[in-house]
């Protein structure tokens, strides 16, 4: 791609995580992520202009709220710069075609849910429903311009497959697997399908082995007991990521090609 484009790319990414910072704080706490602009989260006062420039308003106040003074938490440059990342990704993995859009969403839905998670042990049916019906519209609006109709019904029906799989993991061990993941995993299915059975294969094991590992060294240092709950929602979304992003090398790779 261009310089620029990529460059560009990166701009709209660091203001989408901008965003995702008050989706991140507001939805937990069932608070309309529209309307109201940007507040402390300690005094609640509003956020200045000049302090919602995404991770450089941050460096400048060094982390701290001009009004009250109190830390902003660590969370919100990280957002941020994780955001603007993943759409240089993206943007250099899919160019300029009309799957971008769709997958820019898809990649922003799952660094929200993954944030929520990791704090709340939850995944949010207020982003997860309305996250799968735009990449539904998208998806298919790609496939109408490619005129490639075949990816999106392999799109549904792995979404459909991913769901039933990982179903079928909650009804056998609840405690182990939640079903806000069952219900992210169509989401999941959906995008890894696009990109092929391969893909999606990849993806989900990917999410295993991510999460097993992880847990495993968490267990292992004593930050975490086997009783402890670990969210799985992020090692899910590293998991279809690394398969979105680097899945064609990874499984020529395996096949020997």
């Amino acid at each position: 791609m261009p310089w620029w484009m990529v460059v560009a790319a990166g701009l709209v990414g660091l203001l989408v995580g901008g965003f995702l910072t008050s989706v991140v704080w507001r939805v937990p706490r069932h608070e309309s992520v529209l309307g109201d602009g940007s507040r402390c989260p300690s005094c609640g006062r509003p956020v200045r202009g000049i302090d919602a420039v995404p991770v450089l308003s941050w460096l400048r106040l060094r982390g701290r709220c001009r009004d009250c003074g109190e830390p902003i938490p660590l969370r919100y440059p990280l957002v941020e710069v994780a955001s603007g990342a993943l759409f240089v990704a993206l943007a250099i993995r899919f160019g300029d075609s009309w799957e971008l859009p769709a997958f820019w969403v898809f990649g922003a839905g799952l660094l929200a849910l993954s944030a929520i998670d990791l704090e709340h042990f939850i995944l949010p049916n207020r982003i997860v429903y309305p996250l799968a019906a735009v990449s539904i519209a998208l998806l298919a609006l790609a496939a109408v311009a490619d005129g490639d109709g075949a990816a999106l019904l392999r799109a549904v029906l792995a979404g459909l497959v991913g769901f039933g799989v990982l179903l079928v993991i909650h009804l056998i061990s609840p405690r182990g697997m939640g079903f806000g993941d069952v219900k992210l995993s169509f989401v999941l299915g959906l995008f890894l399908g696009w990109l092929g059975w391969g893909e999606l294969v990849l993806g989900l094991f990917l999410g295993f082995v991510y999460g097993a590992v992880v847990g495993m060294l968490l267990i292992a240092t004593r930050v975490r007991s086997r009783k402890d709950h670990i969210p799985f929602g992020p090692f899910l979304a590293a998991g279809a990521l690394t398969a979105v992003l680097w899945g064609t090398a990874i499984l020529d790779w395996y096949a020997g090609r």
